[in-house]
């Protein structure tokens, strides 16, 4: 049976973290220290500075590697409260890609490489990028397009050769994992294998560095050419071949933190449109009694309730140890759709003042977007549901 009590020192340590991101995040949202790509890293080293003094910093790294080694289930309540500040992820060293590489590493990385690549990045010291996507005609929703090659040099080692595109947080991040297609000494195709090395390589270039809607990951997004880049035999990352199936065992629980976070930021959005239509009349009373905002405020409360639970459950699968592909995949979908309907609807409560700057709704707006996309478009998550529901063994049910 799911059992959703907390623990108290979990209440504790979520209590904690609110009060840390009320009281010491928030007032730096407007700390000229950011750009259209995102805070700058002095901001981030000093938010990094400020999580750790406070004892919340990586609360999904193990502890063996300087984290706070919560469960999926603790993960949770502390990334929904990151989640309440644009700036709280940085400050509890969450943010992607540095959360999802986090945990790829500690699962797939040799003792040298975490040493080497896992250490630093859990401290918040380092950060760093995770290349797989590529421009049109290249991997994307499909990984299996990808052009990007990893040929052998002859000694071992190998030749990386094509063009990664919307790569976050590549500017300025310390090292790289790289996705490319591998062919072993006879040509013959092992499929899409993972490489680990620092950034600045020969041969590494950042070719645009793109604007988009969200802002809220240092450096941004940018598009990165591979130009007979070589790595060694020991920058391999895993087994070769075996590229896609450590992608799942890193995009899994990276949708799951995404859903955290961004649950934490509708929050915030719906607490301002709460506070706001308490506050403001119209028409002879406060705006909240009037059934139209009354009932989206409503609706607010239903969307971030459901997407909370379907948060709990999936994380209480994956602490059984289950891969749960299903309910991550469907928690994802909802989530960003739910959460993005909640942050539209304060939009709409606070009127004119809800497309200004003058809250950060706006921004938060702008961010919460590119949610339905990243990790999987809305549409592929449908699609993969649909296959495996029409493919599902069973008798037909009585009509």
């Amino acid at each position: 049976m799911i059992d959703f009590a907390l623990d108290p020192e979990l209440e504790k340590l979520q209590s904690r973290a609110r009060e840390f991101i009320r009281e010491v995040v928030i007032p730096k949202e407007l700390d000229p220290r950011q750009d259209h790509h995102g805070p700058s890293d002095e901001l981030r080293l000093q938010l990094v500075a400020e999580g750790r003094a406070a004892g919340l910093l990586s609360p999904h790294a193990p502890a063996e590697w300087g984290g706070l080694g919560l469960d999926h289930r603790g993960r949770a309540l502390l990334l929904e409260e990151a989640g309440y500040s644009p700036l709280g992820p940085l400050a509890l060293n969450v943010q992607a890609p540095d959360e999802g590489n986090t945990n790829l590493l500690e699962q797939v990385g040799t003792p040298e490489q975490k040493e080497r690549y896992l250490r630093p990045l859990v401290s918040g010291r380092q950060r760093s990028a995770f290349c797989m996507t590529e421009p049109d005609g290249g991997a994307g929703s499909d990984p299996q397009l990808m052009r990007t090659t990893a040929t052998p040099d002859g000694a071992g080692g190998y030749v990386i050769n094509g063009r990664k595109w919307l790569i976050t947080g590549f500017p300025g991040a310390a090292f790289v994992i790289v996705m490319a297609r591998t062919e072993d000494d006879g040509g013959n195709d092992l499929g899409a294998s993972m490489f680990l090395f620092e950034s600045g390589r020969a041969g590494m270039t950042m070719v645009d560095q793109l604007n988009t809607m969200d802002n809220n990951s240092p450096g941004g997004h940018a598009t990165v050419d591979f130009k007979d880049v070589h790595v060694s035999q020991d920058e391999i990352l895993g087994e070769l071949g075996r590229g896609f199936r450590y992608a799942q065992v890193r995009l899994g629980p990276a949708r799951m933190t995404h859903c955290m976070r961004w649950l934490g930021a509708a929050r915030r959005c719906h607490d301002i449109a709460v506070g706001y239509a308490r506050e403001r009349h119209a028409f002879g009373k406060r705006l909240g009694d009037h059934e139209g905002v009354g009932f989206m405020l409503a609706d607010n409360e239903m969307d971030l309730h459901a997407s909370r639970l379907l948060i709990w459950q999936a994380c209480w699968l994956l602490d059984r140890g289950e891969q749960a592909r299903t309910e991550t995949s469907m928690s994802k979908v909802y989530c960003s759709e739910a959460l993005g309907r909640v942050v539209d609807r304060s939009v709409q409560v606070l009127g004119g003042r809800g497309v200004t700057d003058q809250t950060v709704i706006e921004r938060i707006y702008r961010d919460i977007r590119a949610f339905r996309i990243y990790d999987g478009p809305s549409e592929v998550h449908r699609w993969a549901l649909a296959r495996s529901i029409i493919g599902k063994p069973g008798a037909a049910a009585q009509l």
